[in-house]
């Protein structure tokens, strides 16, 4: 937790006790259902929560906005976006119901009222989002062909409505076939951790 509360200062009581939470209900659920990497377990807070959250280093979510998690396994980055934004709608969805029982559960544990969560491809899901995030699920231009059409037409943020995309290495060549404005962001600019050392945040803009 200290990962956490040292980047995040201004967490109120609640969201510290949420976020303390996680851990004992991921572990909890992972011992039935495989959602996260058991290598991971021992570095949970900074390998899954801390880097959900450099999402929020790129992007302060105002108020109301819509986010799509696709692909978000057992919540991620989803969840943890959920509690850092308590006024944002988070609509996660995921193809393996197993993964989306378990992100209902947390979520029901965590007295979270923001999220949604979906079982589906993310081809069917219907609805406009301000931001769709996800973490790794596919390339780049797949991905964008699963979720364009997706977002919502005004920008309520300086950053204009799109993709906020977790990944790493060298996504030189992947990202040079889009027909989008796009940015990589270096999660090392943000947090010290090693583990980031080649981690990125990808904006992909959707819209003018």
């Amino acid at each position: 937790m200290d990962c956490i509360t040292s980047y995040f200062a201004n967490l109120n009581a609640l969201q510290i006790k949420q976020f303390k939470s996680l851990e004992g209900l991921y572990l909890n659920w992972n011992a039935q259902i495989n959602v996260i990497s058991r290598k991971d377990t021992d570095h949970f807070y900074q390998r899954h929560v801390l880097h959900s959250l450099a999402i929020s280093k790129i992007v302060t979510f105002q108020s109301g906005t819509k986010i799509l998690d696709i692909g978000t396994g057992g919540g991620f980055p989803g969840i943890p976006l959920a509690i850092l934004f308590p006024e944002v709608e988070f609509h996660l969805v995921d193809s393996i119901g197993k993964k989306i029982k378990v992100v209902q559960e947390i979520g029901k544990a965590l007295g979270l009222k923001n999220i949604k969560t979906s079982h589906a491809r993310a081809e069917t899901i219907q609805g406009k989002y301000d931001f769709i995030v996800s973490r790794a699920v596919t390339q780049m231009p797949i991905f964008i062909n699963w979720v364009k059409g997706k977002t919502l037409l005004r920008n309520r943020h300086e950053l204009k409505n799109g993709i906020l995309y977790l990944k790493g290495g060298n996504l030189d060549e992947e990202l040079s076939t889009l027909d989008f404005p796009y940015k990589e962001y270096s999660i090392s600019n943000y947090f010290k951790e090693d583990f980031f050392e080649t981690k990125k945040v990808v904006y992909v803009q959707l819209v003018q």
